[in-house]
């Protein structure tokens, strides 16, 4: 193991070095749900619902694994701090291995999404468009898991730049194979929901060769290592607790779209479904500096540094605010425009555009307490704290956001009074989990293993 180099903390510019690719690459990712939402819109509402909810409902099925595989930067940052390349090689095996058994959990889960989407309120057109689109969709889930896994190793050392590459090279292929599976042309039939899913699972698998790739450039120079079982349970340790907080949250926000919010009607579910893909698009840059700051966040850890945390965890949160209230000011000023992308122009259009307009604007101030709490999630998830996070966002999730939202719109609170509570619930996150980076815990943790053995 080579002597990490002196510590030097990282400056705004450091940050923003380290975020711009990342920023592009999720932005280029969120592009695809757009995309796929534009293309399917002309087709009518159902198409639209079933596509957008359906990628929803198979990023739900993706969650669990991906945040497991999320550790892995942590891991990779740390390491790198450290000048451990044995240790930190045999990391990126264990994230392709949560990948392959994800692969092979997802295909065996297929005959069962028409069971799963019967116990849910959507109307039969909507029902039976998604479960096609969802099944193509899980025919991938090991490419997206394997995806995220290796970006996360990459990014972990710095190399942000390469997951970009893949990004933009899966936003290359599936929006043209999209256009052109869910339209046909010549002798291609015309796929519709069907092409959109067909086109992301064969994109991503491109994206993923593309990471392998890159991957094995590596490991040809680096020392052989064998993987170990127990770096394995010590990733899964801290990684499962961060990927169940990451499924049972979403699960809680897709119970509150499938069940709760379906209750609206298919306008109301459509112009969330519209508002959803615009905030994706907006939101990936917070994201992205959230994930770059948790970058710097493990190699302070790693280097023995952890005074140098808070500054950088309050630099990143006030970089992403200042994006979200721009956000907010484009939503203000054209929000019409916006939804109209969206629209097929048909005899609800108007209604359509009102109700999405209101809903866009409630989701400014959701969207502003969602940055500020991944900003501080993701510092937490580089230090390996992620039971406790796990533990409260469930708790809130389900024991209060779930049952409040489904009785207030029993008592007949409508699309903007449901949304409302989504902005409640991220206010109290974010408030939880600010107190919990000021109480200090993660300053004690060792996720890497100051003793552990190294080749």
């Amino acid at each position: 193991m080579s002597p990490p180099a002196p510590y030097a903390p990282p400056t705004l510019r450091d940050l923003a070095a380290l975020a711009w690719p990342m920023v592009l690459a999720r932005a280029s990712q969120s592009v695809l749900g757009f995309a796929d939402a534009a293309l399917v819109a002309p087709l009518g509402n159902d198409a639209l619902a079933a596509t957008s909810n359906g990628s929803l409902n198979a990023l739900s099925v993706f969650m669990l694994p991906i945040g497991v595989v999320a550790l892995v930067q942590s891991f990779s940052a740390q390491l790198h701090a450290r000048g451990d390349r044995a240790r930190l090689m045999r990391y990126a095996g264990y994230g392709l291995a949560v990948a392959a058994i994800t692969e092979v959990v997802a295909l065996l889960s297929i005959p069962l999404i028409p069971a799963a989407l019967e116990r849910l309120d959507y109307s039969p057109g909507v029902r039976a468009l998604m479960a096609t689109f969802l099944a193509w969709r899980l025919v991938g889930a090991g490419f997206a898991v394997g995806v995220e896994a290796l970006t996360a190793w990459f990014g972990g050392q710095g190399n942000t730049r390469i997951g970009l590459v893949a990004s933009v090279t899966v936003m290359g292929v599936n929006v043209p194979l999209a256009a052109l599976l869910i339209r046909g042309a010549g002798p291609i039939p015309a796929m519709g929901v069907r092409g959109a899913a067909l086109a992301n699972t064969l994109a991503t698998a491109v994206g993923f060769a593309v990471l392998a790739w890159a991957w094995r450039r590596e490991a040809r120079d680096a020392p052989s290592s064998r993987l170990r079982g127990a770096e394995l349970l010590r990733l899964l340790r801290v990684g499962l607790p961060n990927g169940v907080n990451w499924f049972l949250e979403f699960g809680a926000f897709m119970f509150f779209i499938d069940v709760v919010f379906a209750r609206l009607g298919t306008q109301a579910l459509a112009a969330l479904m519209a508002v959803l893909q615009l905030n994706t698009v907006a939101f990936m840059p917070a994201f992205g500096v959230a994930s770059a700051n948790a970058i710097h966040v493990g190699g302070a850890l790693g280097a023995g540094a952890p005074g140098a945390v808070p500054r950088m965890v309050l630099r990143a949160g006030a970089v992403a605010a200042v994006w979200m209230l721009c956000v907010g000011a484009v939503y203000a000023l054209v929000p019409a425009a916006l939804l109209r992308l969206f629209s097929d122009g048909g005899a609800g259009a108007e209604g359509f555009v009102s109700v999405g307009a209101a809903l866009l604007l409630v989701s400014v101030a959701w969207q502003l307490f969602d940055a500020a709490s991944m900003v501080l999630a993701e510092a937490l998830r580089a230090a390996g704290d992620t039971a406790w996070p796990m533990a409260v966002r469930i708790g809130i999730s389900w024991g209060l956001f779930v049952p409040v939202t489904l009785l207030a719109v029993r008592r007949g609170a409508g699309p903007v009074g449901a949304l409302a509570w989504v902005v409640a619930y991220m206010a109290l996150l974010t408030a939880l989990l600010l107190a919990r980076f000021r109480a200090g815990a993660w300053r004690r943790m060792d996720l890497a293993g100051a003793n552990a053995s190294v080749d």
